[in-house]
């Protein structure tokens, strides 16, 4: 996989408790029958995350606690105050991927805060994945975040004053419901997270959220996001929706489906996204 001067997000799904049935190959799939992993099979659902050979460059930051849980921090050059990102994984946990991907957003001025959802589990391959994913605890996975949220403005490394979210398919979809749980974050991006329907279950959003998805994503499909859009509208939440045509995982760049024009795009816009919402 050859690398790209433009940053590009690594990814995954929602975390899920069961796995849908397989439909036949000529049942077209709608946001009515589709289940947690967006009406795929498990195979068809786990085929969306090969991973490469790639390996990331090594971290520039450090390992930090969250009350017991594991994070990693990356800081810009210069002097706190700094806005602050939460940084979500996808569904391999927190590999070196995703802690480049902290550096990367420290280098443009964010102290990023990577946190760890799997409790230090690494996967190397798809069925790990799937597993440790089945596994997170909601409850803990969400006070996991709220610890982060508040570590960004206390620490004396960050004290932020504008704070947001970013996360890829397990971490987008984590991203949401972050945002849901949270008023005073200040924005949220989510790369192709499980979208949320129901407008009363999204009216707690006050952050500015920057959806992304792709066109040809088979877990995610455009009228799923047509949906979404309109429950977003319907609950009164400040939004903006982006489309590429592009698969499922199309901004991860150790994967088969990494698609560079489409991530260098959406990249574009959120960085521009963060910039205004936080800088």
């Amino acid at each position: 996989m050859r690398r790209v001067p433009m940053l590009a997000a690594l990814v995954c799904l929602a975390g899920i408790a069961a796995l849908a049935q397989e439909k036949p190959a000529d049942t077209p799939r709608t946001p009515a029958d589709a289940g947690p992993t967006g009406g795929l099979t498990e195979e068809e659902f786990k085929a969306l995350h090969d991973l490469t050979d790639r390996k990331p460059e090594a971290p520039r930051g450090k390992m930090v606690d969250l009350d017991g849980a594991r994070a990693y921090l990356s800081v810009p050059k210069g002097e706190p105050p700094f806005p602050g990102v939460i940084v979500i994984h996808e569904w391999w946990g927190l590999n070196g991927h995703i802690q480049h991907w902290a550096d990367r957003l420290a280098a443009d001025g964010y102290a990023a805060l990577a946190v760890d959802l799997y409790g230090g589990q690494v996967a190397e391959n798809r069925d790990d994945a799937m597993r440790y994913m089945k596994a997170v605890d909601a409850e803990k996975a969400a006070a996991t975040l709220k610890r982060a949220h508040a570590f960004l403005k206390e620490d004396a490394r960050v004290k932020a004053e504008k704070r947001g979210c970013m996360g890829w398919c397990f971490g987008g979809a984590w991203t949401l419901k972050h945002a849901m749980a949270t008023p005073d974050l200040d924005a949220a991006v989510m790369y192709y997270g499980q979208p949320v329907l129901k407008p009363a279950d999204l009216k707690g959003i006050r952050a500015p959220l920057l959806g992304i998805f792709g066109n040809r994503d088979k877990s995610i499909p455009p009228e799923t996001v047509d949906a979404f859009e309109k429950a977003l509208a319907s609950a009164g939440v400040k939004h903006r929706i982006l489309r590429y045509d592009a698969d499922h995982a199309f901004a991860n760049p150790s994967g088969g489906r990494y698609d560079d024009k489409a991530a260098s795009a959406a990249w574009t816009e959120a960085r521009a996204f963060l910039s205004e919402r936080l800088k």
